[in-house]
Parts: structure tokens; sequence; C-alpha cells
């Protein structure tokens, strides 16, 4: 169906499945220890499994991962051999692992079996800092497991699959993110994921590198701060001038101007918080800036593909899970549509508490994939979400609000149903590509 959006073929073109919520790790940065809404402990089964079918003849990609540790379900190759019998030539299949577990058997079965392509997380390059991000992992058992797959490309005669990284940039790991890309290309990796966290506790949250204020608002701040800085004045006495019941001439100009901005910002539908304009940590965003600019000259010298988030919140948004028609599968059968709403979390990505709750369309046990994804209230929401009619909680002043603070999502404040509004993935280009 070509020229079709994705959102609105007869199928989905994307699947990610969840085979097991299990895991060997504690890793601090993972929705399984949110510390509030435990996780269902579960792997999927081949009879499930087998219930995708209908949608594997059409789709271009398929990714085993969820929550937990892939390589403790004992069917994944199972799983693998079903999916490629009828995938079509040209389609894919992958999933991310912490890679603990990858031994030269494992590595060998897995590729025999028609994987395609497998990310292992890297989040540092010494071994200490990986064994406090990754709790339970040693950085010489990555070591191991590029090994094994080098190895096992080798036998299986299958040098095209593909082995690449994942690194969760935070304050405390990002300076060795070159470092980091430096080893995975001495082990063989072709690509890196880099992603940011999504603090999911508030003692976590001041590990989140990057800002809530978007590039749009820092820029017009900027502009302002040197129009004010011209004039004599210093925008960080705003708030200071702007609570005074009887204020200075200078005062009075000093309002006026960062009226003015915010006046400019509602012309151009562009949200701003000055408070947290007012805090931002300029020198951080700039360091930040210079260490991405660096992993990507080491990344073009080593031969790695490289996938960069954004440094700051765009307010363009682009939620790569829905546009490209994916569809989400938990390990009992349930049917979400992106990675943020797959589960039952809380989370501090704004710098407040977020309560999220899954949105399902529907449970393979009791309906077909087809169905689901064509019913009337799953197609309606997909092009909701590409409408981007939703307001921007991450940098409102008003945030947090009664319309998100509540058990049960029903609307935001533009009256819209789809709870995008508090989602930070699609506002930094951080949807999982491997394509």
């Amino acid at each position: 169906m070509k020229g079709v959006h994705p959102i609105r073929k007869k199928a989905p073109s994307k699947l990610f499945v969840e085979v097991t919520t299990r895991c060997n790790l504690n890793c601090f940065m993972c929705v399984k220890q949110n510390g509030v809404d435990p996780q269902c402990e579960g792997d999927m089964h081949q009879e499930l499994f087998a219930r995708l079918t209908p949608a594997l003849t059409g789709l271009e990609t398929l990714v085993l991962n969820g929550i937990g540790e892939p390589l403790l379900n004992p069917e994944l190759e199972t799983f693998i051999r079903q999916a490629k019998r009828f995938m079509p030539a040209g389609s894919w299949i992958g999933f991310q692992s912490n890679g603990q577990l990858l031994t030269n058997l494992r590595a060998s079965s897995l590729i025999d079996s028609g994987l395609d392509r497998i990310c292992l997380s890297v989040d540092a390059a010494l071994p200490d800092t990986f064994q406090r991000v990754r709790e339970g992992g040693e950085l010489k058992d990555m070591e191991h497991a590029f090994q094994a797959l080098r190895r096992a490309k080798i036998q299986c005669q299958r040098p095209e699959v593909k082995v690449g990284i994942e690194f969760v940039a935070m304050r405390s790991n990002i300076n060795e993110l070159p470092s980091a890309l430096r080893w995975a290309a001495q082990q063989g990796a072709d690509f890196a994921i880099i992603t940011h966290l999504l603090p999911y506790s508030d003692k976590h949250a001041v590990e989140a590198a990057y800002s809530t204020c978007s590039s749009q608002a820092i820029d017009l701040f900027n502009r302002y701060r040197t129009l004010v800085a011209s004039q004599g004045l210093d925008i960080y006495r705003y708030l200071e001038a702007r609570w005074k019941y009887i204020r200075t001439e200078q005062e009075q100009q000093l309002v006026r101007l960062v009226e003015e901005m915010k006046q400019e910002a509602d012309r151009n539908n562009l949200f701003i918080d000055m408070k947290r304009l007012l805090n931002l940590d300029a020198h951080w965003a700039y360091h930040v800036a210079t260490v991405f600019a660096e992993a990507a000259s080491v990344a073009e010298r080593c031969g790695i593909e490289l996938h960069l988030p954004a440094v700051t919140l765009q307010e363009q948004r682009h939620c790569s899970f829905v546009e490209d028609g994916g569809v989400f599968v938990s390990w009992d059968g349930n049917i979400s549509p992106c990675y943020f709403l797959w589960h039952r979390y809380n989370c501090f990505a704004s710098g407040w508490q977020q309560n999220v709750r899954p949105r399902v369309f529907g449970n393979l046990q009791q309906q077909g994939i087809l169905e689901i994804w064509n019913s009337n209230a799953y197609r309606s929401f997909r092009e909701q979400v590409i409408g981007y009619d939703y307001p921007t909680c991450a940098n409102c002043s008003l945030a947090p609000c009664d319309y998100v603070q509540t058990e049960e999502f029903a609307q935001d404040c533009h009256i819209r149903e789809v709870p995008c509004c508090e989602e930070t993935h699609a506002r930094h280009n951080t949807g999982i590509r491997w394509d």
C-alpha cells in the first residue's frame, strides 16, 4: 500500500513484543525499579506468540523486547524461527539485551535461528561506572558477549548480522560516551543508540542530562536576555521585580520587556516557564552538546552508525513509535500504542511526579491482532497522536495540573483524549530506531 501512512494501513509495520518481564539485573533507570507499581513477572508462551502470525506477513520490523531480559525466555529462538517463516524479504528481527547471559552457544543458537540485529546495553567505558549503572553486571561480560557474537556470525556464515549498543545518557556517565563508542567499535559494533534517562524516582531525576525547557524557548529567552542587558538591566531579577508593589523605573522596564517576551511566545504558540528558564544551567547544556559533538566525531571515524537524541526538548514533536505503525505487545497479550503507555509506573521526566497508566486497546487472548489494530478506538487514537494538537506539560508554568494529576487520564487542557502531553520521547526524538 504505497503512499498510505503507516497508521492507516490494514496491519502494523512494526511489532515490539515483550517476551518476558523477568530480568537478571537491577538497573536503577529501569521501569521495573520505579518503586511504586511493581511489574508482574512472566514470560510470553509460544501459543500466544502464534496469535501474532496474521500481522507478520507484511511486517517490516520485529523487536523482541519489553521491560525484561529477552535471553531469560527459553522460547526466544522458537519465536524468531516462527516469525522468519512469515515475514517478507527485507524485514528484520532484533532485540536488546544486557548481554550478561550471552554465551558462545546462545549466540550461535540465536543467529542460526534467524536473528538479524542485536543491541547490547553499554552505558559506561569504565568498569566501576558500569557496575553502578548496571547493578549486577560486569563490563568484562560485555566483552565476552561481543566475542561470542563475532564467533557466531562466522560459524553461522551470517556476516550481515548487525550488532550495536545502547547508551543511556546521564549526568554521571555522559563524559564516558566518546570512550564507550571507541570501546564498542573495537568490539565490532555497527551502530549505537544514545537515549536520555527517563527517571522513575525523584532521587534519580537529578541524573537527567537534558533540560525540560525547549530549545525554542531557550532561544527566545536568550534573545531577550541580550536585549534586557543592552539596556543595563538584569533579566535574572525579573521575579524579584515582578512581585514588587512599588517598582523603580528600571524594574518597570524589566517587567515590560519580559511581558513582551511572553506575548511573542504566545503569538508563536510557544510554551515558556519563566522560573525554569531563569534557573536554566546553560553551561551544562553546552557541555552535553559538546560531548554529543565529540561522540559524533568518534562514531564517524570508527564507522559506527550513531543515533543521538536532542540536547533539549523540541517544540516540534515526532512520535516514531506511532508514526512508523508500531504496536507494543505485553507478555500476557495486551496491545498498547507506544513505549510510554505500555506499563503502569510513576516517572519524573518533567521534574514532577507523573502517574502513567497503560493504554490498552485489546488482548490477544480475546481478539486477533488485526481486529485490535483496525478497531475504531485504536484508529482514532493514532490519528489524534499524529495531529500533535496537545499541550506541552514539560515547560508549562501551570503544570502539574488537575488534568494530568489524576488516577485515570480523561483529557488534557486542549480537550484531547490522548495522554501524550506529558510524554517526552517525541520531543527528544528518542524513539528506538535500529533502521
